[in-house]
């Protein structure tokens, strides 16, 4: 549902009704009539109305979501609220996910970067893993303003971007940043789906997912397991993958699961033993679960 609170204060301001709107912007009355119901108006109309106002779109109106959950983390990031539950994603989220990969920064040292844009250099530090953690930020972002959107390879491709551009892989002609992987890729000692099968895989895993009626935690995992099988990308497949599932329980109002770095190795089973037991990912990923309950508890959400 959408809020026109900007909307309807800039028509306070200037002394104009909502019908008046019919008149003055050559909209119709039955366009009008979703602002009062907070439906989705067209970019056209919006872009009109913003011309008229003087200002951006984003002014007029924002997205109220009916998971409370999405809603806080939104208007958090909007207001850049500080030791919320937004910021506590950033950091937390970041900080495992970052680390389970190989990263050397501190949860401490990724939490002066996310608040102060800043790090105090030391031993072994790696520009990539300052980079990453600079990218896994925004791309928490966008898995915020995204999360109501229907699952597809482009917003898939797009945490890929974010979170690989500018490395020191994204260099290599071959890398194919924001695309799917050109070379194939071995994890765990497991032969992980060529390079020419991919688009036809992901297509299939998407179309198979996104037709489901009632989607639950369990099919989140089981989605978040078949995208590691195939393994898209060149790099940071573990990442985007762990960022999709978070996007995806947002969106059907599921309780996010933290994967934390002290669970790596349960983690790191799940997925090599998918195809022979499912319990053991889908506790890990439960127990994942249970620590962002636990977060949610202490922002009493």
């Amino acid at each position: 549902m959408l809020s026109y609170n900007g909307l309807e204060q800039k028509l306070r301001e200037q002394n104009i009704g909502r019908s008046e709107l019919t008149k003055l912007l050559g909209i119709s009355s039955r366009t009008v009539a979703k602002i009062g119901k907070g439906e989705k108006l067209s970019r056209g109309v919006m872009e009109r109305l913003a011309n008229y106002f003087g200002c951006a779109p984003e002014e007029l109106c924002r997205e109220i979501s009916d998971n409370p959950i999405l809603q806080t983390l939104r208007e958090e990031k909007e207001a850049k609220i500080s030791g919320g539950l937004y910021h506590e994603l950033q950091v937390r989220m970041t900080y495992n996910s970052n680390h389970i990969e190989g990263s050397r920064l501190t949860e401490d040292q990724t939490r002066l970067i996310f608040e102060t844009n800043m790090l105090n250099i030391g031993d072994g530090v790696q520009v990539d893993d300052v980079l990453e953690t600079v990218h896994h930020f925004r791309a928490i972002d966008y898995v915020i303003d995204s999360a109501d959107e229907i699952l597809s390879e482009e917003i898939i491709k797009k945490l890929h971007y974010f979170l690989k551009h500018d490395t020191k892989g994204s260099m290599l002609e071959w890398f194919a940043v924001g695309d799917y992987k050109k070379r194939p890729n071995v994890v765990g000692g497991h032969e992980t789906v060529k390079p020419k099968d991919v688009p036809a895989r992901m297509k299939a895993l998407l179309d198979e997912y996104n037709g489901k009626q009632n989607v639950t935690v369990n099919d989140i995992i089981a989605f978040h397991a078949e995208f590691e099988k195939i393994h898209p990308f060149q790099d940071g497949n573990g990442r985007v993958g762990r960022l999709v599932a978070l996007k995806e329980c947002l969106r059907f109002g599921i309780v996010p699961f933290l994967i934390e770095d002290s669970k790596k190795a349960y983690y790191y089973r799940g997925l090599s033993e998918w195809d022979n037991e499912k319990g053991w990912l889908t506790d890990t990923c439960l127990d994942g679960q249970d620590t962002f309950k636990k977060l949610l508890a202490k922002f009493e959400i």
